[in-house]
C-alpha cells in the first residue's frame, strides 16, 4: 500500500512538473535574473548535466548567467570566446564583446529550450528582457573514415559521419557552386531532427523539389533517428520490398546524383543520406564504374544484372527442374544429381529452405559479431555446416553448390538495400516453383516485372528507362558507354537543363 502511495505521489509530481514546464514554454523571459533561473531549473528538472555559470560583466557591472549542457558544447570556445571577454575586458566591441558566434537574441522560452538542447549556450543578463543564443556546439563525434558498406577501389575514401554540418561540407567539396542550395527543415515533435535538403537550383525540377518538401513537411512523429526511418515515411509504396530511395555513405556518390538533377536529404545524427528519385537501374551503378575503362565497367555491370537474376531465381530453378521438369537435364548430369540426392529424405523445397535459412543465419551472425570473429564464423561455419549436412544426408552436394552460388551472386550487388530485397524475394519464388515448376517461375517473373513497372519514386517511374522506354538513357543502364557520349542528363530526373556537356544555361538561383 505504501509503495502504491509513493508511486502515485511521484506520478502526480511528474505531471505537475510537466504542466509547469508547458506553462513556462508559452511565456516570455523576465527581466529579473533570479526569475529566469527559477524557470530554467523548473524547465530542465532532473537534468544534472545542465551547467549554470554565474558571472559579472566587467563593462556594465551587471550579473549574468551562462547556461549550457555538459557534453554538448565546446568548453574551450566557451572559456576563451565568451567568459573571458565578459569578465576581463573593460572596453568591448560588438555584442557584449563575445567573439564566439553567431549570436542571436530571443524572448521566447521555446527558442531557449531548443537552443540549449541543440548544444548552444544561452546568456541571461540582469535587467534585460532578452536572452543571447550563442552557437557553441561541440558534441562527441567520430572522425571521417572509409565507408563501411560501399567499399571502392578507385573512389574517394571519405564517408559521411553523424553530423549534418560536416556532411554538407563534404558534398560542397565536390560541388563548389553557388547553385548548390541547402534548405533546412525540422521534423519531430518530441526530439527534433534537423533535415538538410540539398539540390542544384538550376538543375532540379521545381515540381520535384515541392513534392519532396511537402512529404517531409507532412511527417508527424515524435522523432526521426536515422535516414532509414525517414525513407519509410516519404516513399510511394510502403509495402514494396524494393527500396525507393538511394541510401549512400559516400559524398562522391551523392554529388554525382546531385549533378544529375536529383535531391539529397541529410538527416542529422545519421551517417547515410537519402537520394531521390531512384530507379531500378540506379541500384546497379557504382562510383567505380566511372573511374575505370568503359568496356570493363560495362562487363561488371552486366555481371551485376546476372547476379540479380541468379540470386533471385537460381534456387527456384533447381527446385522446379528437380521436382517437375527433370527431362530437360542431360542424362549424365541427371544421374549425378540422383546419386547426390540418394540419401536425402526431404523434397527439394525443404532441402533448399534448410540451406537458405542457415545461410541467412550465418550472414546475420557474421554482421552482429565483432569483425574478426564474424569472418571466422562465416567461413568456418559455412564449411563445417555444409560438409556435415552433406555427410548426414540432410542436403545434397548440388544444393550446397546452388546455395553458395546464390550467395556469391547476391554479394555482387553494390546496394545493400537491393540485395536485402532479393534475399526476401527468393523465398516466395522458391515456394511457387515447388508448386508449379517452371510455369510458376514464369508467373513470378511476370508479377515481379509488373510490380517494378508500376512502382514510383517521388512520382518518377521506377522502371525507367525501360518502362517507359527512353532510348537516350540506355547509355548508362545495362552497360556504360564512354562519358563523352553521354551528353544529356537522365530524363527520369526531369531536370531544367538536360544538357550535361558544354556551358551551363542561365536560369539559376532557384528556391
Amino acid at each position: 500500500m505504501k509503495s502504491k502511495w509513493l508511486r502515485w505521489l511521484r506520478g502526480e509530481a511528474s505531471l505537475q512538473s510537466s504542466r509547469q514546464a508547458a506553462q513556462i514554454i508559452r511565456n516570455e523571459i523576465a527581466r529579473q535574473l533570479n526569475t529566469n533561473l527559477s524557470d530554467l531549473y523548473a524547465l530542465f528538472s532532473l537534468t544534472p548535466e545542465l551547467v549554470v555559470r554565474m558571472l559579472v560583466i566587467k563593462q556594465s557591472g551587471k550579473q549574468a548567467a551562462l547556461v549550457y549542457l555538459e557534453g554538448m558544447t565546446d568548453k574551450i570556445s566557451i572559456d576563451q570566446h565568451i567568459i573571458r571577454p565578459l569578465i576581463e575586458e573593460e572596453k568591448q566591441s560588438g555584442e557584449l564583446g563575445i567573439s564566439a558566434g553567431p549570436v542571436y537574441k530571443t524572448r521566447q522560452w521555446s527558442n531557449i529550450e531548443t537552443s540549449i538542447l541543440d548544444g548552444c549556450s544561452v546568456l541571461f543578463v540582469e535587467g534585460s528582457g532578452e536572452a543571447y543564443l550563442i552557437r557553441t556546439q561541440g558534441w562527441p563525434q567520430r572522425a571521417i573514415e572509409d565507408p563501411q558498406l560501399e567499399a571502392s577501389l578507385k573512389g574517394a575514401h571519405q564517408g559521411f559521419v553523424e553530423t549534418a554540418i560536416q556532411n554538407v561540407a563534404l558534398i560542397r567539396r565536390y560541388i563548389q557552386s553557388r547553385e548548390l542550395k541547402n534548405k533546412e527543415m525540422i521534423v519531430g515533435s518530441r526530439a527534433k531532427a534537423k533535415l538538410s535538403i540539398l539540390y542544384i537550383a538550376d538543375l532540379v525540377k521545381p515540381e520535384l523539389l515541392k513534392e519532396m518538401t511537402d512529404r517531409l513537411g507532412n511527417i508527424k512523429v515524435d522523432s526521426i533517428l536515422n535516414s532509414g526511418e525517414l525513407a519509410e515515411y516519404i516513399e510511394d509504396n510502403p509495402f514494396s520490398p524494393f527500396p525507393q530511395f538511394i541510401a549512400t555513405e559516400r559524398p562522391d556518390t551523392a554529388a554525382s546524383h546531385l549533378l544529375q538533377g536529383r535531391i539529397v536529404v541529410i538527416v542529422d545524427r545519421s551517417p547515410s543520406v537519402l537520394i531521390g528519385p531512384a530507379t531500378f537501374c540506379s541500384y546497379f551503378q557504382s562510383v567505380d564504374d566511372y573511374s575505370t575503362r568503359w568496356p570493363i565497367a560495362s562487363f561488371i555491370r552486366l555481371l551485376r544484372y546476372l547476379g540479380f537474376f541468379l540470386s533471385t531465381f537460381l534456387p527456384a530453378i533447381y527446385i522446379a527442374v528437380i521436382s517437375f521438369n527433370y527431362e530437360i537435364i542431360p542424362l549424365d548430369l541427371l544421374i549425378s544429381i540422383g546419386e547426390s540426392r540418394e540419401r536425402v529424405p526431404f523434397p527439394p523445397i525443404v532441402e533448399a529452405l534448410i540451406m537458405e535459412i542457415t545461410l541467412e543465419m550465418l550472414r546475420e551472425a557474421g554482421i552482429r559479431l565483432p569483425s574478426p570473429i564474424g569472418q571466422t564464423v562465416g567461413i568456418v561455419g559455412g564449411i563445417v555446416i555444409g560438409q556435415a549436412a552433406v555427410q548426414a544426408g540432410i542436403v545434397s552436394n548440388i544444393m550446397v553448390i546452388i546455395v553458395a552460388s546464390t550467395a556469391i551472386a547476391s554479394f555482387i550487388l553494390p546496394s545493400y538495400d537491393m540485395a536485402s530485397a532479393i534475399r526476401l524475394l527468393r523465398f516466395p519464388v522458391m515456394i511457387v516453383a515447388s508448386m508449379f515448376g517452371l510455369i510458376g517461375i514464369a508467373i513470378a517473373l511476370m508479377i515481379l516485372v509488373a510490380h517494378l513497372i508500376s512502382l514510383e519514386s517521388l512520382g518518377t517511374p521506377y522502371g525507367t528507362p525501360f518502362a517507359p522506354v527512353r532510348l537516350s538513357d540506355w547509355k548508362d543502364t545495362l552497360i556504360r558507354l564512354p562519358l563523352w557520349s553521354m551528353k544529356d542528363r537522365p530524363k527520369e530526373t526531369r531536370t531544367k537543363q538536360s544538357r550535361r556537356l558544354g556551358e551551363p544555361e542561365p536560369g539559376g538561383e532557384g528556391e
